[in-house]
């Protein structure tokens, strides 16, 4: 699986306003800025995210995920 692909699969399950995903084929990195986390904790937002992965995680098809989720308004304020 390459970064494309898997950002394929988590924006066909989760609408993103951005999303940039970098790694080495095993482990990746994403940060991923949705509507859909307003209100949520972040483990429910991870939550989220793996929902859209199906068994992918289960299977090692991504062995490894490290995330950054924050909402839009989460997002202007980082980026300031």
């Amino acid at each position: 699986m390459n970064a494309e692909q898997l950002q394929t699969i988590i924006q066909s399950g989760l609408r993103c306003e951005h999303i940039a995903i970098t790694g080495d084929g095993v482990h990746w990195d994403a940060v991923i800025v949705s509507p859909e986390f307003e209100g949520l904790r972040k483990i429910a937002r991870h939550q989220r995210v793996y929902a859209t992965l199906g068994n992918r995680m289960q299977t090692n098809e991504v062995h490894a995920l490290s995330m950054q989720t924050v909402t839009p308004a989460e997002w202007a304020v980082l980026n300031g």
